[in-house]
This record gives C-alpha cells, structure tokens and sequence, in this order.
C-alpha cells in the first residue's frame, strides 16, 4: 500500500483587500513540511484538516475560497485568532 504524502495549505485574509481568504501556498510532502514549518516558526496557528486541505488544494494560488466553504473557513480563523489570542477583524 503506498502511504500518502502529506497535504498543506496556507490561506490569507485580509478584508481591506479581498471578500473571501486566498490561497497563498500549497503543496505536499516537502514543501507540505515547508509550509507547516514556516507557519509554526512565524507563529501562525496549523489546524490538521485533512478534508479542507484536500478542498482547497484543488484551487489555483491565490484563488479566493469558494462560497461553498465560507462556514468551514470560518472556523478556522476563529480557531486561528483564539490560539492568537485577538479578536477577529471588523
């Protein structure tokens, strides 16, 4: 059985500038490793979402997230700004 390689992406959110988070990195194994890496070392909350990863990895970078999972991202900001420990944007 081959073992999967892990999956993980970046999103940004800045409601000055667009209406919905973008995708701002992608990839898998290595650069999946990258990325956590960074995230961890610039402080940036990691949630382990295999479902949504898999989601938002088959859009293009710096794509906006698609209606359909507004709901879901939003709970992963709400959970990045509690591990932050400030209150989301207005």
């Amino acid at each position: 059985m081959k073992k999967k390689l892990k999956k993980a992406v970046a999103l940004k959110y800045d409601p000055l500038k667009s209406k919905a988070p973008k995708v701002t990195a992608k990839g898998k194994g290595v650069v999946a490793d990258k990325i956590i890496q960074l995230a961890k070392e610039h402080g940036i909350p990691v949630k382990d979402d295999p479902d949504l990863v898999e989601v938002l990895s088959g859009l293009e970078l710096e794509a906006e997230i698609p209606p359909s999972i507004y709901i879901v991202v939003a709970e992963l900001l709400a959970f990045a700004y509690s591990m932050n420990g400030k209150k989301r944007p207005a």
